[in-house]
């Protein structure tokens, strides 16, 4: 995680809570509630805190598909997706992840058969998961970090590549971007 300058200054506002706290605290009458006023105030400022930053990577971050294509290689039976990312943002992205679903067939657009579902079982399947039938996965989810050090409005090429089971036909793929 990369802070900005607004990372920062939720940090100091959490801090400044901290310290007026145990300065009130500490003034307190009663010694009795000195500690119990100095926990609730490092909890309560530590939620402020990670919920500030958590908003602030939310919307410090911004990164979207400029342009993404995708190239299947039936002999080797892999599929590669290529195109750009962009900081759409107005600061600096650690590393840009893309996350690419891929759903087999019906699963996705709404026509589902009964082999999309199958999977062979049987009696000893309860022993040793079907002594080495194999169990075909429907949905497949890949991420990968395809820039890094991304300035505001900079623009980065991107290829990723891996395995595409053969048994998949009509995929639906769901492609989305984000940073950190």
């Amino acid at each position: 995680m990369s802070f900005t300058v607004i990372h920062y200054l939720i940090v100091a506002i959490g801090v400044l809570l901290i310290i007026l706290g145990i300065v009130a605290a500490l003034r307190q009458e009663r010694k009795k509630l000195v500690m119990p006023m100095i926990l609730s105030t490092v909890l309560i400022s530590s939620l402020i805190v990670t919920i500030g930053i958590a908003a602030a990577e939310k919307y410090t971050k911004k990164v979207k598909l400029v342009k993404v294509d995708d190239r299947r290689y039936l002999s080797q039976e892999k599929i590669s997706y290529f195109g750009l990312v962009k900081n759409v943002g107005k600061f600096p992205v650690k590393k840009v992840y893309l996350s690419i679903k891929l759903v087999n067939g019906g699963h996705a657009t709404g026509r589902v058969k009964g082999p999309n579902y199958y999977k062979p079982s049987g009696f000893f399947d309860m022993f040793n998961g079907g002594l080495g039938k194999l169990n075909k996965p429907q949905t497949i989810e890949k991420e990968f970090v395809v820039a890094r050090n991304l300035g505001p409005g900079e623009v980065a090429p991107f290829r990723v590549t891996f395995d595409y089971p053969g048994y998949f036909r009509n995929t639906a793929h769901f492609i989305k971007v984000y940073a950190h």
